[in-house]
């Protein structure tokens, strides 16, 4: 049996061997039409192929979760909630509006802020109230304005008039696709997804909003001049490091543990109050210019439009243009949809109540379907978001680790351990936060938004980037490999493995994501979704045949191994290199017998 230490450089625990329904005794073991028990059946035969047993899997979500509903409100009243809630409005809100000013620009000014804020809050009022993960915030992604525009590329060689209805047949394209995946329970694919995967798509992300940080800069230094864009520089940064401090200290055992909840609580809202007010300190600082988020009027969409566009008008030809830029949206929204859901519901969150990826899935097709009509960027699961709304929401205990050491009796190290203790499982927050985000709509907010320096913005894309790259597995390996050998704990997990093999395994996950950064920097980047996909028949087919049971087991593991959770999944699977490594040992254990025998026959002879 395996050792269960967590790897602080891995960012994986070393797991034991996937338990599947065979390993559990018959008590445990999911019961047929129970009143009690609304997990697949541990059934045979052509039943056992849920493809073939349509909409079965968002019964059983629905069946699950529908009794922790009542609790999903009463357990809200905390102050975690509260926190929660202001902390997840700002990193909502702030990452959605710097997407949106990307839109804005480089799509004809088509998608304004009236639009994402629309958007975010018809996904945070559906999700909150309907959805079967309310711990997943549902917004505006980076990667869907890389899409938007991309897309606004390609059609803009064309006629760019064309654009508004092209992209409400996309998402109605898209909604369809997303409501035969749920229909079908193919999410059931999302069980396969381990740190390998998740943890290039994380690398990716942030990488993305690196650029992008970068690119909202150099359009100031363009656009405004040299003054103007030095200031913008000035402020992104700064605004970037006072985030990061503030979350660094909340983190820390510096003073009490109430005053590390606030700064970590609030570093968005101190620093953002902060920097805008800098933005417009009178005398010499006012000489710069620097520009400010556009806005328009309260409750109208940024073009003289009505809301629901007249999609029915666009020409035949084009809707069907439309349908594998649909397909492409939906392959997008169905690894960054779950995978958020998997990461808000991850290992070191001790969760109690059940998930529910296909009736959420089916959701997003609603939604999708809704934002596409009303002529709003398309909402779907935030992968820097959803973890840090769990991580709001957990309630966590500093402890003293004590270590003793080999140089004499009595000797100890102490070192205090942060470990999470429970988590406050509601969906107060997320309603409160949707409800925030429509009184944004209104003219006196949306004033002050309009007061926000647009160089605020790519200060948020540096914090949300370097955030999801920081902690990523991948930059942990690598500073585990640079590291100092008399600094490394002689328990480390990585320390049984060759480096070769750890070199290998990063080098793989970093060719996955060099790849797709490449490809999004292109006209092709509408393809990335694809790219994306297929890192997890990767992890499952080709990495077993090139490193061993144990090394997986020290670098690798499922991202979600809550088994409540993974029920709607229908479990965890058994991995190929457990089976890989049973076929293994049974053919050692045949060959060990064949040349037995053959020594022995040898030895016969021989008398």
């Amino acid at each position: 049996m395996a050792d269960k230490t967590r790897s602080r450089f891995s960012g994986s625990r070393v797991p034991s061997r996937q338990r599947t329904p065979n390993d559990l005794p018959q008590s445990e073991l999911p019961q047929e039409k129970t009143a009690k028990s609304y997990t697949y059946e541990n059934v045979t035969g052509w039943r056992q192929y849920r493809v073939l047993r349509p909409c079965r899997g968002m019964y059983h979500d629905i069946r699950r979760r529908l009794p922790y509903y009542w609790s999903d409100i009463t357990d809200a009243f905390t102050y975690r909630t509260i926190a929660s809630t202001i902390r997840m409005y700002f990193v909502n809100i702030l990452p959605a509006l710097a997407y949106t000013l990307d839109m804005y620009r480089k799509t004809g000014e088509f998608f304004g802020v009236t639009e994402a804020l629309f958007s975010s809050a018809l996904a945070a009022m559906v999700f909150s109230l309907l959805g079967a993960q309310p711990l997943t915030i549902v917004g505006i992604t980076g990667l869907i304005s890389l899409f938007n525009y991309t897309i606004y590329e390609i059609i803009a060689q064309y006629d760019s008039s064309l654009y508004p209805l092209f992209m409400a047949w996309t998402g109605i394209w898209a909604a369809i696709f997303h409501w035969i995946v749920a229909m079908f329970n193919l999410c059931d694919y999302m069980r396969y997804v381990t740190d390998f995967s998740s943890e290039s798509f994380g690398m990716y992300v942030g990488i993305i909003y690196m650029i992008k940080g970068v690119e909202e800069l150099v359009n100031e230094l363009t656009v405004e001049g040299p003054v103007s864009g030095y200031l913008s520089c000035i402020i992104a940064i700064l605004y970037f490091a006072s985030v990061y401090s503030l979350e660094k200290m909340g983190q820390s055992t510096l003073w009490k543990p109430w005053f590390r909840g606030i700064l970590a609580d609030y570093a968005y809202v101190f620093a953002t109050l902060f920097w805008v007010g800098f933005s417009h300190i009178p005398g010499r600082l006012q000489d710069a210019h620097v520009s400010q988020l556009p806005v328009t009027k309260a409750f109208y969409p940024t073009q003289p439009r009505d809301w629901l566009l007249d999609f029915w008008n666009l020409p035949v030809k084009w809707i069907f243009v439309a349908i594998p830029f649909g397909f492409l949206v939906m392959l997008l929204f169905y690894y960054d949809h779950n995978v958020s859901s998997i990461t808000a519901q991850a290992r070191q969150f001790p969760l109690k109540k059940p998930g529910g990826f296909h009736w959420d899935f089916f959701l997003l097709g609603c939604t999708t379907f809704i934002a596409a009509i009303l002529g709003l960027p398309l909402p779907n699961g935030l992968v820097p978001q959803a973890p840090v709304h769990t991580d709001s929401l957990t309630v966590y205990e500093t402890k003293l680790e004590i270590i003793p050491t080999a140089e004499g009796e009595g000797t100890e190290i102490r070192r205090p351990v942060v470990e999470a203790v429970a988590v406050v499982e509601q969906r107060v927050s997320h309603f409160l936060m949707g409800l925030a985000l429509i009184g944004t709509m209104t003219g006196p907010l949306l004033a002050m938004l309009h007061t926000m320096p647009s160089a605020l913005f790519g200060g948020v894309f540096f914090v949300v980037g370097w955030g999801s790259i920081e902690s990523n597995a991948i930059t942990q390996k690598l500073v585990f490999l640079m590291s100092e050998d008399r600094f490394i704990q002689r328990d480390e997990p990585l320390l049984s493995i060759p480096r070769r093999k750890i070199w290998l395994f990063i080098g793989l996950q970093v060719l996955g994501v060099a790849a797709t950064v490449a490809v999004s920097q292109t006209i092709a980047a509408i393809g990335f979704p694809v790219l994306i996909i297929l890192l997890i028949p990767l992890r499952t087919h080709l990495i077993p045949k090139w490193f061993t049971l144990r090394e997986l087991e020290v670098m690798d593991d499922f991202t979600c191994t809550n088994e409540q959770v993974l029920a709607s999944l229908g479990g965890a699977p058994k991995l190929p290199e457990h089976t890989r490594a049973q076929d293994w040992g049974l053919e050692r254990r045949r060959s060990e017998q064949r040349f037995g025998l053959q020594r022995q026959r040898a030895g016969n002879l021989r008398r």
